[in-house]
């Protein structure tokens, strides 16, 4: 193994559990087992990506910042307009079932994916989804592989871009997410771990999978906001800087002021701050990330908070 190969990472390497190979799976009202958990190929998110999905994690037997993350599924759900018979307190008890299930209290990630459901016929058309939506949550045993924080993620620039709102609009956490895997493979064929996008104007802008920040002279930027995923992490640590003295600014920027960074990391529900270590063959700063590892220690807290309000709210 060379040593790019032993480098190579993703954001959402997780350390190996075998506990994961037994989980269950809800499928439409039912838990199954991993090897069971099937969905028709009618469906139309398999048909067409045709649904929408969040990503929450598990801590002490609260999932995080669970209101804002259905804020945002059910907007993007009405936005399309899929029509849930349920409400927030519903997919809660949906995931405390399916966590209950596997033995789960922390240190486990959710992937919960709604789409428009079954179609009668293998056409686009939305109205040939006649069977209401079809709903899977996928809860596994997760942790971040220790190597991410450690070493880092390689970026290369892409060609492919995420694109303006009247295309596809980047806010939506859909399952179509082709342009986001021909950006990680062009990384890929690029010698990288994953991509980073650039906006319709030039702008630095997200990476395939995280939303994106540098540091520069003491303060913390990321894009505005306008052409990528609005993550749940990305707006704690936007608030964190704030609410803390830390000068944080959403706003353009360039490749150039990306390469100078004194540091760069990523955010996301499943590793909530990782570093960049190289974006094009660049290595980023010196190595030392003392302003993401603030961010990370507040970002903790603010976790255990959240958490302990809804342990609370719940009792």
């Amino acid at each position: 193994m060379n040593a790019d190969t032993a480098h190579s990472h993703s954001t959402h390497d997780a350390s190996e559990d075998l506990r994961n190979e037994k989980i269950k799976i809800w499928v439409d009202g039912a838990l199954v087992h991993k090897d069971d958990a099937k969905i028709s190929v009618y469906d139309s998110g398999f048909m067409l990506g045709d649904g929408m999905w969040e990503g929450m994690r598990l801590y002490d037997g609260e999932w995080a910042f669970f209101d804002e993350h259905m804020d945002r599924l059910f907007n993007s759900l009405k936005s399309v307009s899929i029509e849930l018979n349920m409400g927030p307190s519903d997919i809660h008890k949906i995931l405390a079932d399916t966590a209950a299930a596997n033995g789960m209290t922390s240190d486990a990630h959710c992937r919960l994916m709604i789409t428009r459901g079954r179609k009668a016929k293998p056409f686009q058309h939305p109205d040939l989804s006649r069977f209401g939506p079809t709903i899977v949550a996928i809860i596994e045993h997760s942790k971040p592989v220790e190597s991410l924080l450690s070493k880092g993620i390689r970026l290369a620039t892409v060609p492919q871009v995420r694109g303006l709102p009247m295309s596809q609009d980047a806010k939506y956490n859909s399952h179509s997410k082709l342009n986001c895997i021909i950006g990680c493979l062009q990384a890929q064929q690029a010698g990288a771990d994953e991509a980073m996008m650039l906006d319709p104007h030039g702008f630095v802008n997200t990476t395939n999978a995280c939303n994106f920040f540098i540091v520069r002279r003491g303060e913390v930027w990321t894009s505005t906001g306008d052409y990528c995923m609005n993550g749940v992490t990305r707006q704690k640590v936007i608030d964190l800087c704030r609410a803390n003295d830390i000068p944080v600014f959403e706003k353009n920027f360039s490749l150039y002021e990306a390469y100078g960074a004194d540091e760069a990391f990523l955010t996301g529900t499943f590793g909530a701050q990782t570093p960049v270590a190289e974006i094009d063959a660049k290595t980023i700063g010196t190595g030392e990330r003392p302003m993401m590892m603030k961010i990370r220690k507040l970002y903790k807290d603010l976790v255990a908070q959240n958490v302990a309000m809804q342990a609370g709210r719940s009792k």
